[in-house]
């Protein structure tokens, strides 16, 4: 009794039995058993917090509030049947009618499950009534439209699971089970985690799926043992509602679990409250998510002043599974659960002397919860109570008076305006004030309302996202910021020093047998020449200007053409030094650095002369391409002639050609000779390197186009650097024994 009345739901027993029923008979009653502490303590929190507000002057005063509890037993049916009877008036379930003459029920509070508050909201949401639920976590009570006057004072699940989802990618877990409830709930939590995981490459091992069972040694649960115990996953994920705790519980007692890291969602003290031996053994060292707990201050005087009472059959079956023990008098159906026998009660012990720690002490989580959504409901009462009507406003309205528009204008429109962004488009058969609003497609903008049709952006610019606007496009190309130009230059530059210290170490070691081999001199203009060639490839980075333009190529194919003629007069140096030991061979006068020299200087001078004419008649030049990339500006080099740029390629490749074709000929001359092997791979390498060059760079625009350019003059230095020279460097560091006049006959 009480001048205003709570409606109370409140999860109170773990396990409900019922029996299936067609529906062309009246139901049967719902069996509600096993009691628990921990959902006793949640009765109690509201016991207390009303009585609290009852005693309180500044809560309601002059006002006593009562309450009616009805114990949803975590099922849809008990939950119903409870509104029905409060709404109907306790004497018959009549849906959209009430006994009561003077309805004293202000409001509702309940429950745990998300199932069993879903159904509630929809029926007392059709009446207003206010609804605060102290467990629920389903996402959709975020629908205010679905339900206005719901509120919780937990937050919803979908933060519980974006933190496991925190904690398996904080340690980088990637392969994990995942046992789900066989509920809304499990299935959003497997489709969420799924999705997470896959967004850090992660993957789900195996998804089991528990039922609500409660049958000893159902084949459910020995196919979910299967799955655990093959899983190659160390670390399972579980995910149930309140109702399926038991289920859980009674699935890790029945089986010895294989040891794994088990995360839980904040379900995870319900299930530790059954304390079985191989529960907790399984689940030792878990990672679990809680809820914040809260102070509830006196609470605990209160807690310890209940026993047990002969007309109280909810503290007597918490009292029993508290002390482990029955009362004689008992007709509970779970005297044996988990294989241990209990004592009989006495009914003398007291809540000090019960061992409360599996239920986390006096830390109040979901307890909390419960108190704070009674205090939510009665200071919304409270406020309604107090609230007074405004008096004397109008002098508040007077410093309105000049925002207020007496006299609107009404208005008459076929449709609405288009607005910027939009063109207006003719409906057929009608009047020309009816139209359609059409968005601007890509490349067009409005920027007025009503617009009969839109602007085409100018070639160096594009549309906006909303199309009123036109916003200069981006610029492509190779720049010294950006990631690849930076990695091109670093390559470029590592390049120039490695070759500059092979130069170093020719110039220390000038002298001996390995460096006079093959024209000590020839190898030095190599060396800068392959120095330069890395040098080129920095006129190819960085925003095009005319002069680079010019530059570039004429830069890169003299100085790639000096390069391969040395090489080109080093292996000729080899076949006429052989050559010219026999009898009467006439080659002797051509022994000598002159006729390399002279070879070098007429093979550049021939490529030279190509440069010239391709500058003089078609010079490259800088060209915006805006026709290639729709919103992007391509700011390349054009080379003015194709022919001619492939004309020094080509010219190029002849050289190395014949430098390829005079090495293999001359690779089995006797070992004294034998650089022309290097040569010959250095060769084979530069000429593949360059062939696959032309199918790349023509199927490539833009700043890819240049990066191929620039990648095959690198890998091209890098392999006359490192097939030439590096064997050499190995011989002068790594085996000078072999670098001797006696030995030489070895190694040159």
């Amino acid at each position: 009794p009480g001048d205003l009345v709570i409606g109370a739901f409140l999860q109170l027993n773990e396990i409900f039995v019922t029996h299936a029923f067609p529906f062309s008979a009246k139901p049967t009653e719902v069996l509600c058993t096993l009691a628990t502490f921990r959902y006793y303590r949640h009765y109690l929190a509201f016991l207390f917090a009303v009585e609290e507000i009852n005693r309180s002057s500044q809560i309601l005063p002059n006002i006593t509030l009562g309450y009616q509890i009805h114990d949803s037993c975590g099922t849809e049916l008990k939950a119903l049947s409870g509104a029905l009877d409060i709404m109907s008036g306790m004497k018959h379930k009549i849906p959209n009618f009430s006994c009561w003459r003077n309805s004293k029920m202000v409001g509702f509070l309940g429950d745990l499950a998300s199932s069993t508050t879903f159904i509630m909201a929809q029926f007392f949401g059709i009446f207003r009534y206010p609804q605060i639920s102290y467990g629920a976590t389903d996402p959709i009570f975020n629908d205010r439209t679905q339900f206005p006057s719901f509120y919780r004072t937990i937050p919803n699940e979908e933060a519980e699971m974006d933190g496991i989802v925190q904690i398996l990618k904080h340690f980088g877990w990637k392969w994990v089970g995942l046992i789900i409830s066989d509920d809304a709930t499990g299935y959003r939590a497997r489709e969420r985690l799924t999705y997470a995981l896959a967004s850090y490459n992660g993957c789900i091992a195996f998804s089991s799926v528990l039922k609500y069972n409660f049958h000893i040694h159902s084949g459910h649960e020995n196919n979910i043992f299967q799955e655990i115990e093959k899983t190659t996953a160390n670390v399972i994920v579980l995910l149930v509602t309140i109702k399926y705790t038991y289920s859980l519980a009674h699935l890790f007692s029945m089986y010895k679990m294989p040891q794994k890291l088990w995360i839980a969602s904040s379900f995870f003290p319900n299930v530790m409250a059954y304390r079985h031996e191989e529960l907790e053994t399984a689940l030792n060292g878990s990672l679990s998510l809680i809820v914040q707990e809260g102070e509830i201050p006196t609470f605990e005087q209160f807690f310890y002043r209940f026993s047990p009472k002969a007309n109280d059959e909810l503290t007597r079956d918490t009292w029993e599974k508290l002390f482990n023990c029955f009362f004689s008098d008992s007709n509970s159906t779970f005297r044996y659960i988990f294989g241990k026998t209990y004592k009989n009660c006495t009914g003398n012990e007291t809540m000090s002397a019960a061992d409360v720690s599996v239920y986390g002490d006096h830390n109040y989580r979901v307890t909390y919860r419960v108190y704070t959504a009674v205090y939510a409901l009665a200071c919304a009462l409270h406020n309604l109570y107090s609230a007074q009507p405004p008096a004397n406003h109008w002098g508040k309205l007077e410093s309105l008076k000049r925002n207020i528009k007496p006299w609107q204008i009404p208005q008459s429109l076929c449709n609405e305006p288009c607005a910027p962004g939009s063109r207006k488009s003719k409906r057929e058969g009608e009047l020309s004030c009816c139209y359609d609003c059409i968005k601007c497609v890509d490349g067009e903008m409005s920027n007025i309302t009503d617009a009969p049709g839109c602007s085409k952006c100018p070639e160096d610019r594009k549309s906006n996202l909303q199309r009123t606007d036109c916003i200069p496009k981006t610029i492509n190309y190779i720049s010294y910021m950006d990631s690849m130009g930076f990695g091109l230059t670093t390559i470029t530059l590592i390049l120039f020093f490695a070759v500059y210290a092979v130069f170093t170490i020719f110039l220390k070691y000038w002298h001996t047998p390995i460096v006079r081999a093959n024209n000590q001199n020839l190898s030095c203009l190599l060396l800068i020449s392959l120095m330069l060639c890395s040098l080129c490839t920095l006129l190819f980075i960085g925003r095009p200007t005319q002069i680079c333009c010019l530059l570039r190529q004429v830069t890169f194919g003299v100085v790639f053409t000096i390069s391969v003629s040395s090489v080109l007069a080093k292996t000729l140096t080899v076949i006429i030094a052989f050559n010219s030991t026999k009898p009467g061979s006439k080659l002797k006068k051509y022994v000598g650095t002159q006729l390399s020299f002279i070879l070098v200087i007429v093979c550049s001078l021939g490529e030279m002369g190509i440069s010239v004419g391709w500058v003089a008649s078609y010079p490259p030049y800088v060209e915006a391409d805006m026709i290639s990339e729709k919103d992007i500006i391509i700011l390349q080099c054009n080379e003015g002639s194709v022919t001619f740029f492939f004309c020094i390629i080509g010219y190029i490749g002849t050289l190395a050609l014949l430098s390829f074709i005079a090495a293999f000929l001359a690779k089995d001359f006797p070992d004294r000779f034998n650089e022309a092997k290097n040569i010959t791979f250095s060769m084979l390498g530069f000429c593949s390197v360059w062939v696959a060059f032309v199918p790349a760079y023509l199927s490539s625009k833009g700043s890819r186009m240049v990066a191929v350019k620039i990648f095959a003059i690198l890998a091209s230095s890098s392999g006359l650097l490192g097939c030439i020279f590096v064997p050499k460097c190995y011989i002068i560091y790594i085996k000078p024994e072999l670098n001797k006049r006696e030995t030489r006959a070895l190694v040159f």
